[in-house]
């Protein structure tokens, strides 16, 4: 964003380790942000793949007026890839971690990043679900390990959720918030370890009853579906529930809530429990989400989903009460 590029950022080389969907989205926000950054994947073919990806998302952002052509040749000439995991570490202030989300991969990875990164270098994870606790177990550097988790992708989402393990010293909290803040993203610090963390946790939430409401018949994919691009995800775009309460009631959240508290305990007490989400229902979802988008093929589905999010952000930066 045009606001990221006006900000100081405070670390100049950073390192991305895992270069799939999260990880390459990563590259762009470091890289666009104005640090020199450094691709590394296990897999060479992933990590052409990623570069393959950049180029293309690039042109996109190129051709739909986001990016200069002397901005996206920037962003180009602080990238650069790397076989060896100890090159791409190598003097760099920041590591953003992307591997696999079992945590044995992630111990084994983290041992690694810990042994051959310089002792101030910040190591941060991606996991969607594990505390940094577990993973930095044992380590001698588990004070500058931290977990910092994006919504995907977080080239366009801006939040971040930030948690620190149990041995992690506030001086990298700070410093990692402070960081990703220069780059343009939105930093959520989280208090303690609850699993899968603030954002999958809520999304699971509206999922349970989603596909419950579908299964039992109440209403087909398409209403769901629209009940929440054309209803409330058009104030969640601006507000959460707690100032989506605030404004929906004279008195603010304590008059809207108290108003209304008998009906949504007895509609919280009402929902539906886990569903079975087994093959047969995924089918269903699948044929009715089939028939709800057409023949409009996914990627281009994407890149309109990409420009509109990116309009919807610009609009907010622009306009704020």
């Amino acid at each position: 964003m045009s606001s990221a590029a006006q900000r100081k950022v405070l670390v100049q080389d950073v390192a991305v380790v895992g270069t799939g969907v999260i990880g390459r989205s990563w590259i762009v926000v470091f890289a666009r942000a104005g640090c020199r950054t450094r691709a590394y994947d296990s897999n060479p073919k992933q990590l052409q793949k990623a570069l393959e990806w950049l180029e293309q998302d690039l042109e996109f952002d190129r051709q739909d007026g986001f990016l200069s052509a002397k901005k996206v040749a920037a962003i180009r000439g602080r990238i650069t890839s790397h076989r060896d995991l100890g090159e791409a570490l190598r003097d760099v202030q920041y590591v953003q971690e992307n591997g696999p989300e079992k945590i044995e991969v992630k111990r084994t990875l983290f041992a690694a990043l810990d042994r051959l990164a310089a002792p101030v270098t910040i190591l941060a994870s991606s996991t969607s679900g594990f505390d940094m606790t577990e993973i930095a177990a044992g380590l001698k550097g588990a004070q500058r390990c931290i977990v910092a988790h994006p919504v995907n992708p977080p080239h366009l989402i801006p939040v971040v959720e930030v948690l620190p393990g149990k041995e992690t010293d506030p001086r990298v909290v700070k410093r990692t918030s402070t960081f990703l803040k220069s780059v343009g993203q939105k930093p959520v610090l989280m208090n303690r370890y609850v699993k899968d963390f603030l954002l999958n946790r809520m999304q699971a939430a509206l999922l349970r009853e989603a596909v419950q409401l579908v299964e039992h018949g109440v209403a087909d994919v398409d209403a769901v579906d629209t009940v929440i691009h054309d209803g409330i995800g058009l104030r969640w775009a601006l507000m959460g529930p707690f100032g989506v309460a605030n404004t929906n009631a004279d008195g603010g959240v304590r008059e809207y809530f108290t108003r209304y508290r008998d009906a949504y305990i007895d509609g919280m007490n009402d929902l539906y429990p886990t569903p079975s989400f087994d093959d047969t229902m995924l089918e269903r979802l699948g044929r009715a989400t089939d028939k709800m988008v057409g023949r409009v093929p996914r990627a281009k589905i994407r890149r309109w989903r990409d420009r509109m999010i990116r309009e919807i952000r610009s609009l907010k930066e622009e306009d704020r009460p």
